[in-house]
């Protein structure tokens, strides 16, 4: 079925520069001034408004090319694609050959999910819930939390991610981890993307988390960060696949908590030098890119690849562990208000990342790798589920699916008009949201976010992700 007034629609892209064509949910753009770059398709679940800005976006990202030698070969973007602040689309995904993109990635760098299960019950969680709260805010707003390390584990953090910072740990324990079991913390890395472990190179972190000796006290590590980063408990309200979530130690019933966060401002260091570091490298002389996008080309500055891609796997390493700090604190906390409770990894996997596949690399910028047999997590808002599924590895959207549901509101609007407006209209009725920011909770609030289920049927239908689990939210921590 297509949408309605797709012909109006379509010539008023076309009068963007856009070259638009719709079927069965996916629309197909390119630039209407090239012919030779790839087509980008887009999935959309029918009634989803069509952004013009975040199009343009996508055909301008797909246009990318280095005059010595590089393009993108296929452009795609997941069903939360929506305009991103930067210049990229969230939820595009890109294939390069000979290039790879830095602002395609841009400064969060491996932002992502990260889910345990616990055998506790909602009854049992509920009954202690007052105390739980005020001890995690006090760990991920007062700063009662500490990450104080020695400085080679900080390197090894920076070196060779959540192994690294481990095998660190048990030769040094420091801070609150000295009541952690670091051994299983180890065993719950091959439950990590890429073991949580990147070819990182601890010499291109910011310099002022690298003494060379003595101890490092880092006020961003094990920090949820701001926008729509959240920690959350949830729980289980529907298993789909019970011999998928028997495997990966899912029950209805039982409470779970998620993490998105990310690389803070590691990330931002490594994104934005480098963002600026491929503009200076631009061949001298050669007119800029239209789009203002700047490619690095394996063809003219192999080093400058090189270097990029391990300053972009420091700062992944760096948002491995840092979901895995924020998760071992609430993990410590429910320990010591619940008793000896069980709290395994189910998974933890990233966004905003560059990979190497094939003869080239994918980049994916809000949206997550999925390949076939690999846990996803695809978060709702903070009133709304989120769903554990599984990926089915589909080549046209490059083994990838959704990071969310996708803002249908900025955050500015919401600040400027949400005040105004009843919690039932923002959908915060019943919403549990713990913060010291009131205008986070309407910035954030589930008003802003497009239904999570279309885009859940959509990529179902679309044989890119299989559910599992559908997981309901009880209450969430806002930075």
């Amino acid at each position: 079925m297509q949408p309605k007034n797709l012909k109006r629609l379509l010539r008023a892209l076309a009068k963007q520069g856009l070259n638009v064509s719709y079927s069965n949910n996916t629309y197909s753009v390119r630039l209407s001034n090239t012919s030779d770059a790839p087509v980008a398709e887009v999935l959309l679940p029918e009634g989803f408004p069509v952004e013009a800005k975040a199009l343009k976006q996508l055909a301008n990202l797909a246009n990318v090319r280095h005059p010595v030698g590089g393009c993108v070969c296929r452009a795609c973007a997941t069903p939360d694609f929506h305009p991103g602040d930067a210049g990229i689309a969230i939820g595009s995904v890109i294939e390069t050959i000979g290039q790879v993109i830095p602002s395609a990635v841009g400064s969060d760098i491996n932002c992502g999910m990260r889910l345990h299960v616990a055998n506790l019950t909602i009854d049992q969680f509920l009954a202690k819930r007052n105390q739980f709260v005020e001890l995690m805010k006090g760990d991920y707003f007062f700063g009662t939390r500490d990450v104080t390390m020695k400085a080679r584990t900080m390197q090894a953090l920076f070196q060779h991610g959540v192994p690294g910072w481990v095998d660190a740990m048990l030769d040094e324990p420091t801070g609150s981890f000295v009541k952690s079991d670091l051994h299983e913390l180890l065993t719950e890395s091959d439950r990590i993307f890429l073991n949580g472990s990147m070819e990182g190179d601890w010499k291109l972190a910011p310099e002022e988390l690298l003494p060379k000796d003595g101890l490092v006290r880092d006020g961003g590590l094990a920090t949820i960060g701001s926008g729509n980063h959240f920690v959350e408990i949830q729980r289980v309200e529907r298993v789909e696949n019970r011999a998928l979530a028997h495997a990966w130690g899912i029950k209805e019933g039982q409470i779970a908590f998620m993490i998105h966060s990310g690389s803070r401002n590691v990330g931002k260091y490594i994104g934005g030098m480098w963002r600026d570091k491929a503009k200076a490298a631009w061949e001298k002389g050669v007119k800029y890119p239209d789009s203002h996008i700047f490619p690095l080309s394996v063809h003219f500055h192999p080093q400058l690849v090189t270097q990029y891609l391990q300053a972009e796997a420091t700062a992944a390493n760096y948002g491995f562990v840092n979901r895995l700090l924020l998760a071992e604190l609430l993990r410590l906390r429910l320990r010591e208000v619940y008793g000896d409770v069980e709290a395994p990894l189910v998974y933890d996997l990233p966004h905003n990342i560059t990979l190497q596949e094939g003869k080239g690399w994918v980049t994916r910028k809000g949206a997550c790798p999925a390949y076939e047999g690999q846990p996803v997590i695809i978060p709702g808002s903070m009133g709304t589920p989120s769903y554990l599924v599984v990926g089915k590895g589909n080549p046209t959207f490059c083994s990838s699916a959704s990071h969310g549901a996708g803002r249908v509101f900025s955050r500015f609007e919401l600040t400027r008009k949400g005040a105004s407006q009843s919690e039932e209209a923002l959908g915060l009725t019943g919403v549990d949201c713990i913060t010291l920011r009131e205008e986070r909770r309407i910035e954030e609030a589930p008003a802003a976010y497009k239904p999570i289920q279309p885009v859940i049927d959509v990529q179902v239908q679309a044989n890119m992700v299989g559910i599992v689990a559908r997981l309901s939210p009880v209450l969430t921590f806002k930075g």
